[in-house]
Formats: structure tokens, sequence, C-alpha cells
């Protein structure tokens, strides 16, 4: 009995001091984190870009550590309706009143936000920590002492300007969460998402969701039209300098910069990636009992590719994971669009979904080969982003070698691109054949062409439809002028053979491309 004493309290010890080298390994991390950052971000000294850099390959040669998770539990036990009662005061911002084009207000940490970051200013090329202030906030109807906060940091940042009218600071650009950060241009209501960057995105392994650590914001001067924000990305296996020069208007745009190092092998690294949702449209409503014809805040992937050809890819909602790729050389861009600008077609007089922005990305270099994906994650409910886009190159990322990639992000009203008429519009799905003889072994796509004035070319057999599909059959295909839309409607009719096939359909004329490349992926 003695024996088994001794050998259970042996083994306890042999737990308490595994418990004890664990915590001491963990603190002697954090300990270690912490005198880097203070070493490679101290205070009042000259901050650029290329001192971001060096921060960022600096950060890449040590082992990641996890951000300290020190929030109060009066802020961490917040509820949805106790944490929006917290609210910035704006005359009490450290920009206001200062006739400055920009200003910055906070987001307070808690509830679902329970990582702070550090937001610097940067003043005559000098960076000076924002330090929490609890001052900025009313806190509502929540009872919270505040006394012990001094060094709790933001859960984000958002950054106004004065968008629609010289006398009222509109939100512009907000960053909020892990690598998050969402964008306005004039006349529009906050939708898609973009982050820094995408990591292993719908793969078994599982995704790693990097983190912006810290930013730094050039103050403005009184005139400037654009303002610079700097971040440090980490994550477990990479970490990345950015710089984002935002530039507002009608159509806002951010030019970007990010370099990357990895610190170990990474399967599949996002770039420039793009978050958005869709619940269902004119391709999906069946699907859905909704007062509401359509739902989401974007219709479709729009890319122009190496080859100056134009590929639109209706977004759907299926019932099983979608992963779609568009090899290419040297794209020449892509975005997420929301396309369908009708009230009529949303019937939703508070998401105001015709509102939502779209955004384009170009590359300013050459990115090589790869590919643009499109993830579609299956979704019941309007509050989850179940679509996701980016580019993936095609050379494998080696650790500790530094990456770069440039390109500009347009969130717009009007496609910066010139382009080719023959917008595709709307894409619709229903049993396949004709009326009073459908076959239900069959699917029929009906897609609407911008394409005006063309009545007589098709008539005349000028303009034809092309369609092909990758496995089963186009048992039917048939173009006409819609006298509706004033455009052209494609019907085609697809046997499937239970494999997945993608769908292609074109408008030419005199067998010139005269549309854009409807792209469909068909899932048995």
């Amino acid at each position: 009995m003695k024996k088994i004493y001794y050998n259970l309290l042996f083994f306890l010890l042999l737990v308490a001091f595994g418990l004890g080298v664990a915590f001491a390994i963990d603190f002697y991390n954090n300990y270690k984190q912490q005198q880097l950052f203070e070493a490679i971000s101290a205070q009042n000294e000259i901050f650029d870009e290329q001192k971001l850099i060096a921060m960022a390959q600096n950060l890449a040669q040590h082992p990641y550590v996890a951000p300290q998770n020190n929030l109060p539990t009066s802020l961490k036990n917040l509820n949805y309706d106790q944490y929006r009662d917290i609210r910035f005061i704006r005359e009490n911002g450290p920009w206001f009143g200062k006739k400055l084009p920009f200003e910055i207000q906070f987001f307070h940490p808690g509830s679902l936000f329970q990582n702070s970051v550090t937001v610097n200013e940067i003043i005559h090329q000098k960076s000076h920590e924002i330090k929490y202030d609890a001052a900025y906030f009313d806190f509502g109807k929540n009872t919270i002492d505040t006394s012990g906060f001094n060094a709790l940091g933001y859960a984000g940042f958002r950054i106004h300007y004065p968008l629609n009218s010289k006398k009222y600071y509109d939100e512009l650009i907000s960053f909020l969460g892990a690598s998050y950060f969402r964008a306005l241009a004039q006349n529009q209501k906050y939708g898609i998402s973009a982050r820094g960057l995408a990591v292993d995105t719908a793969l078994p392994i599982g995704e790693e969701f990097p983190i912006f650590r810290e930013f730094w914001l050039k103050k403005p001067n009184r005139k400037d039209k654009s303002i610079t924000i700097y971040a440090l990305l980490d994550s477990p296996r990479i970490t990345g300098a950015f710089t984002f020069v935002v530039t507002p208007g009608k159509n806002t745009i951010i030019d970007t910069n990010a370099t990357l190092f990895a610190r170990e092998k990474i399967t599949k690294l996002g770039i420039a990636p793009l978050t958005s949702m869709y619940l269902f449209g004119e391709n999906t409503k069946n699907r859905f009992d909704d007062h509401r014809p359509e739902v989401h805040d974007s219709d479709g992937l729009l890319v122009l590719n190496g080859n100056n050809e134009w590929i639109w890819r209706p977004l759907d909602n299926a019932k099983t994971l979608r992963i779609s790729a568009f090899v290419d050389n040297n794209p020449k861009g892509f975005g997420l669009l929301q396309r369908d600008r009708n009230p009529a077609h949303y019937l939703d007089f508070e998401a105001f979904y015709e509102q939502r922005p779209s955004v384009w990305v170009e590359p300013l270099e050459n990115w090589g080969k790869g590919w643009v994906e499109l993830v579609e994650i299956p979704s019941i409910q309007e509050i989850h982003d179940n679509v996701v886009a980016y580019w993936v190159p095609e050379t494998p990322v080696k650790p500790l070698e530094p990456m770069n990639f440039k390109y500009r992000l347009y969130w717009f009203n009007t496609l910066p691109v010139n382009k080719i008429p023959g917008d595709i519009t709307a894409t619709y799905t229903g049993i396949g054949g004709v009326s009073g003889m459908l076959q239900t072994q069959q699917r029929k796509f009906v897609i609407d062409f911008d394409i005006l004035n063309m009545q007589s070319e098709v008539k005349k057999g000028i303009a034809t439809l092309e369609v092909s599909a990758s496995q089963g059959k186009i048992v039917g295909q048939y173009l006409t002028y819609n006298p509706v839309t004033k455009g052209l409607t494609a019907y085609i009719d697809f046997e499937p053979n239970g494999q997945t096939s993608e769908l292609k359909a074109v408008v030419k004329k005199n067998g010139k491309q005269i549309s854009e490349i409807w792209s469909y992926q068909w899932l048995p």
C-alpha cells in the first residue's frame, strides 16, 4: 500500500514539475517577446516603412507568442448589447477639433474582441503610442471600474473623413479583429471585408488566422488627401509588414505594400484576400423561405486574367463546400462585386444590400504564375461571411525569404478598369426542358447579358452563343433579345453525368467575343 502511495505521490510531483516547467517556458517566451517588441518598437524614434520591414523580419526569427489576454472579467463577460453600449466620444478624440482631414476613433476591448492592439501615431517621422484613455469612451448603462485599464490598449480603430458631405465625418475604414479591415467609397454601407493575409484556407489541416499586432498612423496635415497606415502582421508561421495608403473618394483607393517572412512551411498562401457574404439570389432562392428576393453582400467574382479575358463567376450557396481555381500567369485583377444595385431586388430597407461595396484587386507588378481561388462555404444565416477570394502564388513559400506583393484595392462604385461591354447581370436556374415538358434530369440556366441594341444581330445570326461543359452534355442553347432588359438573354439546358462540371458561355459577334465569360461550377 505504501508503494502505491509513494508511486502516486511521485507521479503528482512529476505532473506538478511538468506544469511548472511549461508555465516557466510560457512565461519566459512572453518575457522575451515583450523584450523583443520593446527593442524593435522603441518610442520617439524615427519610423518608416523600412523599419517596419526590419521589425517583421526580426520577429520571424523568433518563435511565435500569442498576444496576452489580460482583459478584466468585467469586459470579457459583456454580452452583445452591453458591448454595443460602449461608444467612442468623438469630441474627446486625439485628432478632433484640429482641422485635420481625417479623425481617428477607437474600438474598446471586450465581449468578442478580447485581444488588444497597440496604436501609434507618427508625428514628424517619430512614433508615439496613443495610450488607452477611458475618457475617450461613454460606457452607457455599464457599471465598469476603469481605474486599472491604463495599459489596456484598443480592440481596433476606425478612420473618419467627410466622404459624403463636408459637414460630417463619415466612417472611411476600420480595422477590427485578426487582420480584417473594411472600407467605404461615397454613398456606400459596410459589407465586404479585406484581410491582410489568408493562410491554408479551406485545407484539412485548418486555417491559420494572422493578426495585426500593432499599428502606426501617420498623422495627417491639413491639406492631405490620403492617410498612411502601417501594420505589423504576425501568426504562428508568418510575419508581415503592411503599408496602406488610403485615398477616399467616389472610388476609395488603398495602395498596399506587403512584405512577408515565413517562419516555416506554408501549404497555401492567399494574397489580397476578400471576404464576403452570399446567402441567396436568383440562382439559389428556392433553398430559403424568406420574404426578401435576394440576400448578399456580393453576387459574383470577376477576374481579368493575363490573357485579357474577363471571367464572371456568379456566387452560389450550395449544400457542400465549393472551391474554384482560375489558373493564370500575371493576373491583371480580380474582385468580389455587388453588381445588382436595384433596391427592389432586395426589399431590405435596414440592410440596404444594394449599397454594399464592390472591391477590385489590381496587382501593381507581375505576380507570376498561380491562381485566383474562390471558396464558397455553405451557410444558413446572413450574419456569416461565407465567401473568400484571393490569389495563390505557385512559387512555394521558403522560410525567412522575403516575399513582396504590391497591389491596389478599389472600394468602388464604378469599375476602375476599361472593359468590353457585355456584363453578366443575372443568372437563374431551374428544371431543364421546355414549359409543359420539363426534364428533371436536366438543369436550365438563364443568363442576362448587358449587351444593348443587338436585336437585329441576333436574328441574323451575327451574334451567337458559345457554350461548353467539362462533364455532362449541353442539350440545348438559345440566345435571344430581351425586351425587358433591352439586352440579350441566353438559355442553356445541361444534362449532368454525376460528376463535377465546369460550364462556360460567351456571346460572340462575327466570331469575336463581346461579353464576359460566364463560368459556373455544377456540383452533383
